[in-house]
């Protein structure tokens, strides 16, 4: 017997468990989109300013893109895959 958990079944299948996902894809999350605006922002701001060194724009880009794969890296830790057999 399975039950419909948001379009997915889960629960036993022909013997077999079924494991979910626990995350979502990378590019369906907000933090994705957040992180591409932040980006985008951040170099948008350092050609208009004439105050700031590009040098110090790509090292605020370089830890915007480190802080989002360390934050999608803690989500993806605890969670299997579908593909999990084990």
């Amino acid at each position: 017997m399975a039950t419909e958990v948001s379009g997915r079944y889960a629960g036993r299948e022909r013997g077999h468990e079924r494991r979910l996902s626990e995350t979502k894809p990378s590019f369906m999350t907000t933090e994705f989109y957040a992180m591409i605006a932040a980006i985008v922002g951040t170099i948008i701001a350092g050609e208009s300013n004439n105050n700031w060194d590009d040098r110090w724009v790509w090292q605020v880009v370089g830890a915007i893109a480190i802080g989002y794969m360390l934050s999608r890296g803690l989500a993806k830790s605890g969670s299997l895959d579908h593909n999990d057999r084990g």
